[in-house]
């Protein structure tokens, strides 16, 4: 399986060399590259101990905004008692928190700090967005990913309480489907994902999609206020 060695020059091997997913080692984490691995359906995914490393996933999660699937208990709880939710408000806690969020049959976390400095920088600059799940004035939950034309690449979600990841996934795929989004990425496909009513679809399909989803208008800059300009 050939690995590719990235130096300093912008630029990304074909994804589809990637046959397990690995796809590159090195580069860095500037906002630029970034947003050209995203573009090409790449994600970086590295432990603290490891080099930066760069995937295309032969087999992407994928969710058409508005089929979201939620148990009907899951939906009953949060009729009767929902949460406040915000977008944009929190993203630096909302990154903290997801990587200090256990992870079943995971030691440590990828959200390095490094990783989590690059998408300070990514949000700063209105590509990366949080979506927020609050209770009586304190954050219990939320999720964040990068958003590029009508695709949202979703990261990382984290709850402390019990739905409230789940609030912050409802309005962010209410949100994606109002604004006209094609896709949301849930990168690698799990059980978890296929609950949520994700489909596991294989990567020539997902490159496809991408490709017609970045022809849309990004929608850069704060959530907050877009969500109280657009509805």
């Amino acid at each position: 399986m050939p690995v590719f060695r990235l130096r300093e020059q912008l630029v990304f091997p074909d994804p589809e060399l990637a046959e397990d997913g690995l796809l590159a080692i090195g580069g860095d984490l500037s906002v630029p590259r970034l947003l050209l691995a995203y573009r090409n359906g790449i994600f970086p995914w590295f432990g603290e101990e490891d080099p930066l490393l760069w995937w295309s996933p032969p087999e992407r999660a994928l969710l058409r905004p508005g089929h979201l699937h939620l148990s009907a208990r899951t939906r009953r709880s949060l009729r009767q008692r929902p949460f406040d939710i915000r977008f944009d408000t929190a993203f630096e806690q909302v990154i903290t928190l997801c990587a200090k969020a256990p992870r079943p049959g995971q030691d440590g976390t990828w959200i390095t700090g490094a990783m989590r400095e690059a998408y300070l920088d990514l949000h700063r600059e209105g590509h990366a967005h949080s979506v927020e799940a609050w209770r009586e004035g304190e954050l219990r939950g939320g999720l964040y990913g990068v958003s590029l034309g009508g695709a949202f690449f979703g990261e990382s979600m984290f709850s402390l309480e019990a739905e409230a990841s789940r609030a912050a996934l409802q309005a962010l795929d209410a949100r994606l489907a109002a604004w006209g989004f094609t896709m949301l990425d849930g990168q690698l496909p799990h059980e978890g994902l296929m609950g949520y009513g994700f489909q596991r679809i294989p990567r020539n399909l997902f490159m496809s999609d991408l490709a017609a989803a970045l022809r849309q208008e990004s929608r850069t800059g704060s959530w907050s206020l877009l969500q109280a300009d657009r509805g």
